[in-house]
């Protein structure tokens, strides 16, 4: 609603949640879709409601009622991870934990679909519990991958043992690779983004086939489904996040083939006979394929992007449009309808067609303008751009995750930065050495002119010899581009 410019829409329901959602019920919820929708949606909200002109507390964006509802929501998952091998189970009740009679067998996206949400969530509160749990989720399914790099569609997460073996891009293992992506972007993570890069590799060798990604068995590289999916259409608008636009582009046009020939894409379409699959005929007016549109669209600017949007505006408006909504396609050979209208289509599909036609959409930010606001600790810059949106196309502004440090080393490095800032100043005679990786240290002072600290005076006992002014190489970040985009070194 405030993308789309409904400021009074966006307050009211604002003053709804604010009235309180209690989420203390006996009620078994998807882990997954708990997370994508109401903690991302939350976080989301929390993070865009001060450019909504909604009147926010004292030190938000660190605090507010959407943040705390958000925290609330994600506590009652994180039962879930509570397994041998910190994989989550996919159904966890809100009330009272994961059931002693849950199934261990969780989909692949279900386990690997937490980064961006939980690791946003541990930035803001600083409880990085969160951030954890979601981290060690991702490893688990990167340390069990298959010997030639691929991962399956189902896995016991108590084992560790793959149920489904199919591996692919599509339904059940998505939004594992596009987190690990997003993740890398929003972290500035280059585990993350290694581990995308691998798996990257394996996809091509053995389920790319001419420009087309089929499904194949996990361990052996055989082709198991020789089906184009519609959840898979994210995949060009992936691959133009980490710069390969070429190859993006090339199986983009197969997929808008699809779409020409039917006015939207089945859920399955078997490649070989080029027609519909059996019992998976329907479009429920998934976003997919206008989210990559409108990727490649930025990265582009090919009027073909924005053709596909026109058709894919008119088609809905032609073939789906109903008095009360927009309908489910149920068949799109004759274009029967379903009596039903999926969530996503407002929250996504619509979404996206509109940043695809508004160049000059806030979301669309190069950092050329931006806010301040002031935090407990500190000033800080909101609203610049390079907004990372989770699955379920809820932006949250990367630039938030460094606006609330709560951790207490986070707070001594600072004091220590002014008390070595003070002293320098004072010897006026000083050299600065590189950073160590991991960031913390003070600076490393000529031994004749440094001054003699009083015993105590540190928090550190140990001696530190390096300094917290320089500023430390940071291959990764060199990656990164405006816009969202990172390219690759090749590129």
């Amino acid at each position: 609603l405030q993308i789309l410019g409904n400021v009074s829409e966006f307050q009211r329901v604002v003053n709804v949640l604010q009235e309180g959602v209690d989420f203390d019920i006996d009620v078994n919820a998807s882990v997954f879709e708990t997370n994508i929708r109401v903690v991302g949606g939350l976080l989301s909200a929390h993070l865009l409601s001060k450019k909504a002109g909604v009147e926010v507390e004292v030190g938000w964006p660190c605090s507010g009622p959407l943040l705390r509802m958000a925290e609330e929501a994600a506590r009652k998952l994180l039962p879930a991870f509570q397994t041998p091998t910190g994989m989550p189970y996919g159904t966890v009740n809100l009330l009272h934990g994961v059931n002693p009679g849950e199934t261990p067998v969780t989909c692949t996206a279900g386990i690997g679909t937490f980064i961006v949400e939980f690791a946003t969530l541990s930035h803001l509160t600083g409880d990085p519990v969160f951030e954890d749990v979601a981290r060690k989720a991702l490893k688990a399914l990167w340390k069990n991958r298959s010997d030639i790099g691929l991962v399956g569609n189902h896995i016991d997460v108590v084992t560790a043992k793959w149920v489904a073996q199919d591996a692919g891009i599509g339904a059940g293992v998505d939004s594992y690779f596009e987190y690990l992506v997003k993740g890398a972007i929003l972290l500035q993570d280059e585990e993350l983004m290694s581990m995308f890069l691998e798996y990257n590799k394996a996809i091509k060798n053995y389920t790319k086939f001419d420009d087309w990604y089929l499904w194949v068995q996990m361990y052996k590289g055989t082709v198991s489904m020789p089906v184009f999916q519609s959840l898979e259409a994210y995949w060009p608008g992936l691959q133009s996040l980490i710069g390969d636009v070429d190859n993006a582009m090339r199986t983009f046009l197969n997929y808008y083939t699809v779409w020409k020939q039917f006015g939207g894409l089945p859920e399955f379409y078997n490649i070989p006979q080029g027609y519909t699959v059996d019992k998976r005929e329907g479009y429920p007016l998934r976003p997919e394929l206008i989210e990559s549109a409108m990727y490649l669209y930025r990265a582009t600017r090919d009027p073909m992007l924005l053709e596909l949007g026109r058709d894919a505006v008119e088609s809905i408006e032609k073939i789906s449009k109903v008095d009360c909504g927009f309908a489910t396609i149920k068949d799109l050979r004759d274009h029967r309808l379903d009596n039903r209208m999926e969530s996503f289509f407002l929250a996504e599909t619509v979404k996206y067609l509109y940043l695809l036609f508004d160049p000059d959409n806030f979301i669309h930010n190069d950092g050329s303008a931006f806010d301040v606001v002031i935090t407990p600790y500190g000033e800080c810059v909101l609203n610049a751009g390079g907004y990372v949106f989770n699955t379920e196309a809820h932006p949250i502004d990367p630039a938030a995750l460094h606006c609330c440090r709560k951790r207490k080393e986070e707070q001594w490095e600072v004091e220590d930065l002014m008390r070595e800032f003070y002293s320098l100043k004072k010897t006026k005679k000083f050299t600065l050495k590189r950073v160590s990786g991991h960031g913390k240290g003070e600076s490393a002072k000529d031994p004749e002119d440094a001054p003699t600290e009083k015993s105590g005076e540190k928090r550190n006992s140990k001696k530190r010899s390096h300094s917290l002014l320089s500023c430390p190489s940071q291959s990764f970040n060199s990656k990164l581009a405006v816009l969202g985009q990172v390219f690759l070194d090749n590129t």
